[in-house]
């Protein structure tokens, strides 16, 4: 883009607003249509937003039943394509069929597109179609596409949906734009702020990108910080030209380094640093981690020269204080689903994405696959069948469903390279069937990262060798009257997370109230497995609680986590927040849930409560044999009256279950033998 100076520039900015359930719900989008009426608009401006995907707009004006074209202007939305047709904005070819329609009526100097919807990061890309919702989402290789075909060249793509803000993303837009506008997270719900930007652009259309860049990312962190307490905040510019110049050589290498350790009997060390790295919506399992921080966390020459190029090619990164190690960029590296892996390559073919990092994600794929597979297969929702030699909760049963992959694994103990095992993985490698059994999804049409990752049975016996997590080691014993647990430090170097559970009895079965981080250690470094007999409550009611992340900084710390309920009859999940500021915690807001392919997109938060909200919190409950009998509403519905509080409330008066999880570096899951108080 070539801006000509002096405020003489012409500009059409395009919003692709797929208002779905965001809107039907929430009013999001006509929240956003009302800032950018907000804005004092220069005629130098063409404001063109592209709506549908909604079943009920929450305004008179935008239909629910065509899609249509309107001109921001001073006053009101001027309907300039008034039917549009009932067409599926996931489709390529419909925002195709938008950019061209706008760059033939409203030719201009610049051009701005935004997406505005839901967002999958890489592995499922943008966009919920809530009338069209078995059109799925525009993958990465989709949007490339449909900006391609329109032959127009942006100044700025920028997405005000949430995850977007991905290496692959940028790489595949480089070729269609000079900067990209992203979120590595979740986005709050009040989303972009319109009304500010757009009134200093209009004074001076000519205002450089970066500058125009900064305005939009410092006015969206400020406002979330106003209006969306403790929902954690990111947003970063991207040069996309140089990023395409500087990145490839440094990435490449890096990712060649990578393999190099895998093969080398060194995915422990691997695995450590994924684990370690800032991870995006962890709870939705999309795989995505900021990339220098993983770059950083390897501790190669390959990793520090890849950080120096990113952080030149991220102009702008502004982050809520909970959101360190955010640099700007995520990266897809699989962990926790692996039944994405193949789809994920195959978007990788299509958006040109370094050979290299495809041969190490099947790498590290691969690995993850093999250590569940000869420690007993890969995670369920539930402790109660799966605690293999360890014995049982209650002796059998099944899992849930509105729990946060708790999980299972049972242990070989010490590990050795024999022909079993050998051929164990060659079964697996080869694509043997009965060789997938338990491990998280994997099938015969998802599993072709096994054979395409170029790693031997014998490199990956030999990896296993160097690190196996010890389960037979989860034994308690008793010290000073207390339930104690001893792991040796190798064996802790093991362990990427730690879950405290508690199960308690009613009377007739057994409630799962979820898992927490609360841990307590003596002063030899063992833990204490003996609890007070509390848990989390809103209003003195006790929920199922599950603890998403922990962030320390040298001001203080934030400990956010989710509580699964129904929000006014509709399936949501509450966010609770703990920080140093407010230390007994407080709920920040809510996040819709979506049945099993629903769609594998995002949503943002709902900004607050309000007044007048009907809550009905859910759990998980299994009958003394361990049957899982279904998700239950815990408690009697809760009209929200003011602030809830949160506090822990004592659950114990007819005994409580207490197990702990130990998740190893391939995500295999270990259970502690029961503790009963």
């Amino acid at each position: 883009t070539k801006i000509r100076g002096a405020g003489k520039d012409t500009i059409t900015f395009m919003v692709y607003l797929c208002g779905t359930d965001l809107e039907s719900r929430s009013g999001m989008a006509t929240s956003d249509l009302t800032e950018m009426l907000s804005a004092d608009l220069s005629d130098n401006i063409n404001l063109l937003v592209y709506t549908g995907g909604c079943s009920g707009w929450k305004n008179n004006t935008v239909s629910s039943h065509t899609n249509q074209i309107y001109r921001v202007r001073k006053g009101g939305l001027e309907s300039v394509v008034e039917d549009d047709g009932n067409r599926a904005m996931t489709d390529p070819a419909t925002l195709t069929r938008f950019i061209k329609w706008c760059a033939k009526n409203y030719p201009a100097d610049r051009y701005e597109l935004i997406f505005w919807d839901h967002g999958g990061g890489s592995v499922s890309g943008y966009g919920y179609d809530q009338k069209h919702s078995g059109s799925g989402s525009m993958d990465l290789a989709e949007i490339h596409e449909a900006i391609a075909d329109s032959k127009v060249k942006f100044d700025i793509i920028g997405f005000d949906a949430c995850l977007m803000a991905t290496a692959e993303n940028a790489i595949s837009l480089s070729p269609l734009a000079d900067y990209m506008i992203a979120s590595e997270e979740t986005e709050p719900g009040i989303g972009w702020y319109y009304t500010n930007w757009l009134n200093a652009l209009s004074e001076n259309t000519s205002m450089p990108t970066i500058e125009l860049g900064k305005m939009i990312i410092d006015d969206y962190t400020y406002m979330c910080g106003q209006k969306c307490r403790g929902q954690s905040t990111t947003l970063s510019l991207i040069d996309l030209a140089e990023l395409a110049n500087t990145l490839p050589q440094p990435f490449s290498a890096f990712a060649e380094k990578t393999s190099s350790l895998i093969e080398d009997n060194s995915y422990r060390k691997v695995s450590t640093a994924r684990s370690g790295s800032r991870e995006f919506a962890a709870s939705t399992r999309i795989d995505q981690v900021d990339l220098v921080n993983l770059a950083q966390n390897l501790g190669t020459q390959e990793g520090q020269d890849l950080t120096l190029a990113l952080l030149s090619a991220i102009k702008y990164n502004r982050t809520s204080s909970d959101m360190t190690n955010s640099y700007g960029l995520s990266i897809y590296f699989p962990k926790s689903k692996l039944s994405q892996v193949s789809n994920m390559v195959g978007i990788y073919r299509e958006i040109g994405m370094d050979e290299a990092y495809t041969k190490c994600i099947q790498q590290a794929a691969t690995m993850q696959a093999s250590g569940q597979a000869v420690t007993g297969g890969s995670s369920t929702s539930s402790p109660y069948s799966m605690l293999g030699s360890l014995g049982s909760l209650f002796g059998s049963g099944s899992s849930g469903s509105s729990g946060y992959g708790s999980g299972s694994g049972s242990s070989y103990g010490s590990f050795d390279s024999s022909s079993l095992m050998m051929d164990m993985i060659g079964s697996l490698l080869s694509g043997n069937s009965s060789s997938f059994s338990g491990l998280g999804g994997l099938t015969g049409s998802n599993s072709g990262f096994l054979s395409g990752s170029g790693l031997t049975g014998r490199q990956i016996v030999d990896n296993l060798a160097q690190s196996t997590f010890d389960g037979s080691s989860l034994v308690w014993s008793e010290k000073d009257g207390r339930h104690t647990l001893y792991l040796s430090d190798d064996q802790w170097g093991q362990v990427t997370r730690l879950d405290q559970c508690m199960f308690v009895d009613d009377g007739e079965g057994y409630i799962d109230l979820g898992e927490d981080n609360l841990f307590e250690f003596n002063a030899d470094g063992d833990l204490i497995g003996d609890t007070d007999g509390t848990w989390l409550s809103i209003n003195d009611q006790p929920v199922a609680y599950y603890h998403t992340a922990t962030t320390q900084t040298a001001d203080g710390y934030t400990i956010t986590g989710r509580v699964p309920c129904m929000l006014n009859g509709e399936r949501a999940e509450l966010i609770v927040v703990f920080d140093s500021e407010y230390p007994y915690g407080y709920i920040s807001g809510a996040v819709p849930s979506y049945a099993d392919g629903e769609t594998d997109t995002v949503a943002k938060a709902v900004t607050i409560l309000q007044n007048g909200d009907t809550l009905d919190f859910l759990c998980d409950y299994y009958a003394y044999d361990g049957t899982f009998l279904d998700s239950y509403y815990l408690g009697e519905q809760m009209v929200i009256e003011g602030t809830p509080v949160i506090s822990n409330t004592y659950v114990a008066d007819q005994g409580v279950i207490v197990s702990y999880c130990f998740t190893d570096i391939y995500g295999q899951q270990y259970w502690t033998p029961p503790i009963t108080q």
